[in-house]
């Protein structure tokens, strides 16, 4: 049992995770004193650093700092990203020397049995619809703490920290089992689509490892799930279960869905009152495209009608969203080019942000860079990466990014290319990128993908102006 207020020193393997960062700054809010170690600098990592979080750099015992090395290891909690290396020096170190090492996820679910906890899981849409239930309820007043997978474009950040909170609001994140750890009181499942593959090993294991996460909803709670994936899922034990589609009928589901001035329009229609009467509430009004980003924001809104906030405060909260980072995010708009970076890394999500974005700049030509994320997903899907990619005009693939994998041996980003049928198609190497755009004649860009990409977000971005 993890007792979290012993602790006065935290040290992170792998701080600048998105998850991860997060902890560190929660941890640092509580006046803990906060440590950690990452493979390269960031934006976020330089974030951290200037709030007063010391970070290195190098894979380097003697570069632990002396405060932790001599620190009592009954008062130091060492917290790791699944995604560290268990070859890497200082978790061997910390191993070795008999420290009290736990895995984020783990840390994440301690924190979260001290509050009323909602839970946002699905092989996509989580971090965009955590994101909008935690601007929609604390615009709306209430006090939460909230952990989300993404930085947050009204609050500049992936964790909003209210010392009073009695509600938290969580990502909780699929890979390597993770959110197994959580038992929330509402728990919102986006999706259901083949992924971590490479953990799971099939579909049908990682169906069974949502339906147990559903099973670890409370007595008495909620479970919300698209209406695509709901025949998986059981009542929760004297719960409630309720339903939300952008694209049929369900418990609560969009109508007139429709793009004005680059925001899109949907009346909410529910069927869930004392009489099974339809209702609609006119008319919610969003500032990110497609209609997966409606999904999102009906599954956020049926959880602030579950815990009672007023139906104008709602209204507002979603026009006044501002969207999250590397999720549709618009860097330009103007009359000669637009450019759209999105964190985008499956077939079918790569399939919904084209159409979102054909659906916003009809009648133009599209260029799409992508950066293909893992060995083993690029190539259990290849077929699929392949048609969702001949959507765009113009295409151009970057090497594959292997984040925690080793390359796989003949396989690489031209197999996918020869699969892919746009009237330009290439691979380019990451170095070589911004010298190809410069040749082109852009018109709409969309930069996709889960790896380092986003490092030439900004040049591209200064590039194109």
């Amino acid at each position: 049992m993890i007792d979290l207020n012993k602790y006065s020193h935290i040290y992170l393997l792998g701080i600048a995770g998105i998850g991860m960062s997060a902890l560190a700054r929660y941890f640092n809010f509580k006046d803990k004193l906060v440590f950690g170690y990452d493979r390269k600098k960031s934006d976020l990592s330089i974030e951290l650093e200037s709030e007063g979080i010391s970070i290195h750099y190098n894979d380097n015992i003697s570069k632990i700092p002396r405060k932790i090395i001599n620190s009592k290891k009954e008062d130091t909690l060492i917290i790791y990203t699944p995604a560290i290396n268990k070859s890497n020096k200082e978790y061997v170190y910390f191993k070795k020397e008999g420290f009290q090492l736990y895995k984020r996820a783990q840390v994440l679910a301690k924190i979260s049995e001290d509050f009323y906890t909602i839970a946002i899981a699905g092989t996509h849409g989580k971090t965009t619809t955590s994101t909008i239930l935690t601007h929609l309820l604390k615009s709306s007043g209430v006090d939460l703490t909230s952990f989300v997978g993404g930085v947050s474009n009204n609050y500049n950040s992936n964790l909003i920290y209210s010392e009073s909170a009695n509600i938290l609001v969580v990502e909780a994140d699929e890979y390597d089992h993770s959110f197994l750890n959580f038992s929330p009181d509402i728990a919102v499942i986006t999706s259901l689509d083949s992924d971590h593959l490479d953990i799971y090993e099939t579909e049908e294991k990682l169906k069974e490892s949502f339906i147990e996460f559903s099973n670890k909803i409370k007595s008495g709670g909620y479970l919300i799930v698209e209406d695509s994936i709901k025949n998986y899922f059981s009542v929760p034990n004297d719960g409630y279960k309720y339903t939300y589609s952008a694209y049929k009928k369900a418990d609560f589901h969009a109508m007139n869905i429709e793009i004005i001035n680059g925001r899109t329009l949907f009346d909410l229609c529910s069927y869930k009152n004392e009489n099974n009467e339809k209702i609609t509430k006119q008319s919610y009004n969003l500032m990110l495209p497609g209609k997966h980003n409606v999904s999102n924001s009906i599954s956020a809104i049926v959880v602030c009608e579950i815990l009672g906030l007023n139906e104008i405060n709602i209204l507002k909260g979603i026009q006044s969203f501002a969207g999250v980072k590397r999720r549709y995010d618009i860097q330009i708009n103007n009359g000669n080019v637009s450019y759209i970076d999105d964190y985008a890394h499956h077939p079918n999500e790569i399939y919904s942000t084209i159409y979102a974005t054909r659906d916003l700049f009809p009648n133009r030509n599209l260029t799409v860079v992508f950066q293909p994320h893992l060995y083993s997903r690029t190539k259990f899907f290849i077929n699929e990466f392949a048609e969702s990619l001949s959507l765009a005009d113009h295409l151009i693939l970057l090497d594959i990014y292997a984040a925690r994998e080793k390359p796989i041996k003949n396989f690489n980003s031209t197999v996918l290319l020869d699969l892919c049928t746009n009237n330009f198609k290439k691979v380019c190497k990451k170095s070589e990128l911004i010298d190809l755009l410069s040749t082109k004649d852009i018109d709409v860009l969309l930069t996709l993908g889960a790896g380092d990409i986003s490092d030439l977000v900004k040049p591209i971005k200064y590039m194109l102006n």
